[in-house]
Protein backbone atom coordinates (compact mmCIF):
# COMPACT_ATOMS: atom_id res chain seq x y z
CA UNK A 1 0.00 0.00 0.00
CA UNK A 2 1.71 3.39 -1.05
CA UNK A 3 1.18 6.21 1.73
CA UNK A 4 0.00 9.19 1.34
CA UNK A 5 1.41 12.23 0.08
CA UNK A 6 1.42 13.71 3.53
CA UNK A 7 3.51 11.02 5.11
CA UNK A 8 5.76 11.36 1.88
CA UNK A 9 6.13 15.26 2.65
CA UNK A 10 6.83 14.49 6.24
CA UNK A 11 9.47 12.13 5.44
CA UNK A 12 11.39 14.14 2.29
CA UNK A 13 11.47 17.10 5.22
CA UNK A 14 13.19 15.34 7.63
CA UNK A 15 15.58 14.03 5.22
CA UNK A 16 19.09 16.40 6.02
CA UNK A 17 21.24 15.49 2.74
CA UNK A 18 20.71 18.72 0.88
CA UNK A 19 21.52 20.22 -2.98
CA UNK A 20 24.11 19.25 -4.24
CA UNK A 21 24.15 15.92 -2.38
CA UNK A 22 20.51 15.23 -2.23
CA UNK A 23 19.92 12.21 -4.52
CA UNK A 24 16.14 11.91 -4.43
CA UNK A 25 13.37 13.57 -6.32
CA UNK A 26 10.38 12.11 -5.13
CA UNK A 27 9.09 9.07 -3.35
CA UNK A 28 6.81 7.17 -5.55
CA UNK A 29 5.75 4.51 -2.43
CA UNK A 30 6.21 4.59 1.39
CA UNK A 31 5.11 1.42 3.13
CA UNK A 32 6.18 0.24 6.78
CA UNK A 33 8.85 -1.90 5.65
CA UNK A 34 9.72 -0.47 1.88
CA UNK A 35 9.86 2.48 -0.23
CA UNK A 36 10.61 3.30 -3.63
CA UNK A 37 12.12 6.53 -4.95
CA UNK A 38 13.11 8.17 -8.25
CA UNK A 39 16.43 10.50 -9.12
CA UNK A 40 17.44 12.00 -12.34
CA UNK A 41 20.93 12.23 -12.39
CA UNK A 42 21.48 15.78 -13.80
CA UNK A 43 24.01 16.44 -16.49
CA UNK A 44 26.03 18.93 -15.09
CA UNK A 45 26.33 16.97 -11.77
CA UNK A 46 29.37 18.14 -9.79
CA UNK A 47 31.10 14.62 -10.17
CA UNK A 48 31.14 13.83 -13.79
CA UNK A 49 33.69 16.36 -14.97
CA UNK A 50 36.37 13.91 -13.82
CA UNK A 51 34.30 10.52 -13.80
CA UNK A 52 35.34 10.27 -16.23
CA UNK A 53 36.62 13.04 -18.69
CA UNK A 54 34.83 12.71 -22.20
CA UNK A 55 33.08 9.19 -20.98
CA UNK A 56 30.96 10.43 -17.84
CA UNK A 57 29.73 7.49 -15.47
CA UNK A 58 27.97 7.92 -12.43
CA UNK A 59 30.96 6.55 -9.81
CA UNK A 60 29.70 3.44 -7.55
CA UNK A 61 29.94 5.84 -4.17
CA UNK A 62 27.47 7.60 -5.42
CA UNK A 63 25.31 5.27 -6.60
CA UNK A 64 25.63 3.57 -2.81
CA UNK A 65 24.84 7.37 -1.13
CA UNK A 66 21.91 7.23 -3.57
CA UNK A 67 20.47 3.93 -2.02
CA UNK A 68 21.81 4.76 1.33
CA UNK A 69 19.14 8.20 1.04
CA UNK A 70 16.29 5.71 0.12
CA UNK A 71 17.07 3.05 2.08
CA UNK A 72 17.85 3.89 4.78
CA UNK A 73 17.59 7.07 5.52
CA UNK A 74 14.40 7.96 4.19
CA UNK A 75 13.10 4.34 5.32
CA UNK A 76 14.68 5.29 8.73
CA UNK A 77 12.89 8.63 9.07
CA UNK A 78 9.71 7.08 8.12
CA UNK A 79 10.29 4.44 10.94
CA UNK A 80 10.62 6.74 13.20
CA UNK A 81 8.04 8.51 12.71
CA UNK A 82 5.59 5.79 12.95
CA UNK A 83 6.75 5.42 16.60
CA UNK A 84 5.79 8.63 17.34
CA UNK A 85 9.05 11.02 17.00
CA UNK A 86 8.59 14.53 16.26
CA UNK A 87 9.96 16.00 12.95
CA UNK A 88 12.32 18.50 15.13
CA UNK A 89 13.57 15.16 17.10
CA UNK A 90 14.21 13.67 13.46
CA UNK A 91 15.89 16.71 12.32
CA UNK A 92 18.51 16.84 15.29
CA UNK A 93 19.79 13.56 14.38
CA UNK A 94 22.15 13.04 11.68
CA UNK A 95 22.65 9.32 9.73
CA UNK A 96 25.83 7.93 10.14
CA UNK A 97 26.58 5.33 7.47
CA UNK A 98 27.49 2.05 9.01
CA UNK A 99 27.81 -0.91 6.85
CA UNK A 100 27.81 -1.82 3.35
CA UNK A 101 27.38 -5.79 2.27
CA UNK A 102 26.96 -7.66 -0.97
CA UNK A 103 27.21 -3.98 -2.84
CA UNK A 104 27.38 -5.30 -6.29
CA UNK A 105 27.45 -3.23 -9.22
CA UNK A 106 26.28 -5.03 -12.92
CA UNK A 107 25.70 -1.63 -15.03
CA UNK A 108 26.37 2.15 -15.34
CA UNK A 109 24.04 5.05 -14.71
CA UNK A 110 24.86 7.97 -17.03
CA UNK A 111 24.82 11.68 -16.80
CA UNK A 112 20.50 12.81 -17.31
CA UNK A 113 19.87 9.28 -16.51
CA UNK A 114 16.91 8.53 -14.26
CA UNK A 115 16.58 5.49 -12.03
CA UNK A 116 14.24 3.77 -9.68
CA UNK A 117 15.67 3.02 -6.25
CA UNK A 118 13.76 0.07 -4.34
CA UNK A 119 14.26 -1.08 -0.48
CA UNK A 120 13.21 -3.31 1.89
CA UNK A 121 13.93 -3.68 5.57
CA UNK A 122 15.40 -6.42 7.06
CA UNK A 123 15.60 -4.84 10.65
CA UNK A 124 15.29 -1.86 12.58
CA UNK A 125 16.55 -2.23 16.08
CA UNK A 126 18.42 -0.27 18.73
CA UNK A 127 18.64 2.80 16.06
CA UNK A 128 19.80 0.70 13.36
CA UNK A 129 18.14 -0.21 10.21
CA UNK A 130 19.45 -2.56 7.88
CA UNK A 131 17.86 -2.59 4.34
CA UNK A 132 18.03 -4.72 1.12
CA UNK A 133 18.28 -2.15 -1.36
CA UNK A 134 18.59 -2.06 -5.66
CA UNK A 135 19.17 0.82 -8.09
CA UNK A 136 17.06 0.04 -11.45
CA UNK A 137 18.25 2.00 -14.56
CA UNK A 138 15.04 3.42 -17.18
CA UNK A 139 14.61 -0.13 -18.44
CA UNK A 140 13.90 -1.40 -14.90
CA UNK A 141 17.55 -3.66 -15.00
CA UNK A 142 19.50 -3.50 -11.46
CA UNK A 143 22.38 -1.58 -12.48
CA UNK A 144 23.69 -1.58 -8.24
CA UNK A 145 22.05 -3.82 -5.43
CA UNK A 146 23.50 -4.42 -1.82
CA UNK A 147 22.57 -4.49 1.84
CA UNK A 148 23.19 -1.22 3.39
CA UNK A 149 22.84 0.03 7.51
CA UNK A 150 23.18 2.88 9.16
CA UNK A 151 21.93 4.79 12.71
CA UNK A 152 20.56 8.09 13.66
CA UNK A 153 22.80 9.88 16.01
CA UNK A 154 21.54 12.60 18.42
CA UNK A 155 22.76 16.21 17.71
CA UNK A 156 22.54 18.81 19.69
CA UNK A 157 21.88 22.34 18.46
Amino acid sequence: MAADSKAVTAVLDCIPQQEPFRFIDEILKLEADAIVSTYRFKEDEYFYGGHFPGLPITPGVILIETMAQTGVVALGIHQLLSQGFEPLQIRRMKPLFAFADRVEFSGVVSPGERVTVRGRKEYFRRGNLKSSITIENEAGETVCSGLLTGAGVQIDA
